[in-house]
């Protein structure tokens, strides 16, 4: 399976490695098919648009070590990337590193706070809403259901214009402001401490602001699980040592809503 490049105006020219992997390997395949040729990618893996190179380029090194792992053992992904990272030569890793660097983030999740949700089925990691018989709404609870808005457009097309939305606890938004912004009364620090005060990141430091909720709540719960390891890794545990899973509900659905901002630093 290969990713169409639909709007090939929406990024500069890929690298063959973004665009179509290496022929002959079949570990070494195209960037693009689970980021999409922007690097929005979708619920189930990262987006790596506007990434730091030296962060991005760290990430690939700590896959190609087994420091980055799911501590879901049924997310095959997660173990694919690593497969994936292991055989990028190092001029390929620069390549990818770059090119997804080269682009700013620009809006892609719209959050919601509701009460309830359409209900769910999961279809290879994306969940989506059940139509036909078992179609209705559910009680959210402390979740959150990030889905795409069109399942047609990002299941089937892989439209990469199509992005989600995320439904969030009500009143989830401004207590995960409380924890961002202050870090609770020494619950934990302030994110934009390190991320930049409006969370779209500082020096090689990642943006969080705007970006999936689902994502970013995996990334925390696999450090504080011990999956999720690495450089960056060992400055964030601490960080992440003492949330509940109602806190990272509630700190992914305020970051994820932060209006999204040019990044100036997204190739240093």
């Amino acid at each position: 399976m290969q990713q169409a490049d639909w709007f090939p105006e929406d990024h500069p020219a890929m690298p063959s490695i973004v665009a179509s992997g290496r022929v002959g390997d079949p570990n070494a395949t195209q960037c693009s098919l689970c980021h999409y040729p922007n690097g929005k990618g979708r619920p189930e893996n990262a987006s790596v648009a506007g990434l730091p190179v030296s962060y991005f380029l760290q990430q690939l090194e700590d896959f190609r070590h087994d420091l980055r792992k799911s501590a879901e053992s049924r997310k095959a992904n997660t173990a694919r990337m690593a497969l994936i990272a292991k055989s990028l030569t190092p001029e390929e890793m620069r390549q990818a590193a770059e090119y997804f660097g080269s682009m700013k983030w620009t809006p892609w999740v719209r959050v919601v706070e509701t009460n309830t949700v359409p209900k769910m089925k999961s279809n290879g990691g994306i969940w989506s809403p059940i139509e036909g018989e078992g179609a209705g709404k559910e009680p959210l609870g402390a979740r959150i259901i990030e889905t795409p808005e069109n399942s047609e457009q990002t299941e089937v097309l892989r439209n990469p214009r199509s992005g989600t939305v995320a439904y969030v606890p009500v009143g989830s938004i401004k207590k995960g402001e409380a924890l961002v912004r202050t870090g609770g009364n020494g619950k934990t620090l302030a994110c934009g401490n390190c991320h930049g005060a409006d969370l779209m990141g500082m020096g090689p430091v990642p943006g969080i602001g705007g970006r999936s909720p689902s994502y970013l709540a995996r990334q925390m719960y696999d450090m504080q699980a011990g999956a999720r390891n690495g450089e960056w890794t060992q400055l964030m545990k601490p960080v992440v040592a003492k949330l509940t899973n109602d806190d990272l509900v509630n700190i992914v659905a305020y970051v994820s809503s932060r209006p999204v901002a040019p990044q100036a630093n997204a190739t240093k």
